[in-house]
């Protein structure tokens, strides 16, 4: 009996200290990018919750930028998160939301495009206080 439980731990300890098989470290990686990819995801609606809690004239882009840094900081799956989720709405982009920002909501191609500028720079890991308004309060 105590030489069975002596090989079954001796086994367990070797198993342990061994590498993993190319496939597990594959699940491990596959993994770490779904945490990455929620966490990311997470950061895009929190700054999305805190633009719209602020309610600050100007502060869209600080909110955007600091969004996008905040889920690309989190590895390649935050920084994938951060690229197909779209602002508003954390919708993808889609020409419906291109038609609503141009024709119907008045904020037009200009704006949209200075957005998606203030995206990019805080995903390329850019300081996202580059677009802080004056003012803002330091809760944000």
């Amino acid at each position: 009996m105590r030489l069975w439980v002596c090989i079954a731990l001796l086994s367990i300890v070797l198993c342990a200290s061994a590498e993993r098989p190319a496939v597990a470290e594959a699940i491990v990686r596959a993994g770490h990018f779904v945490r990455d990819a929620a966490g990311g995801a997470w950061d895009m609606f929190k700054a999305y919750k805190d633009m719209r809690e602020a309610n600050y004239i100007g502060a869209d882009k600080y909110f955007h930028a600091r969004g996008n840094y905040d889920a690309a900081q989190r590895g390649p799956g935050g920084a994938w998160a951060a690229k197909v989720i779209r602002w508003p709405f954390l919708l993808p982009r889609s020409d419906g939301r291109e038609f609503w920002q141009g024709s119907v909501s008045g904020r037009g191609d200009e704006d949209t495009r200075a957005d998606q500028e203030a995206n990019e720079w805080g995903r390329s890991g850019g300081d996202p206080n580059r677009y802080r308004p004056k003012g803002l309060p330091s809760k944000y």
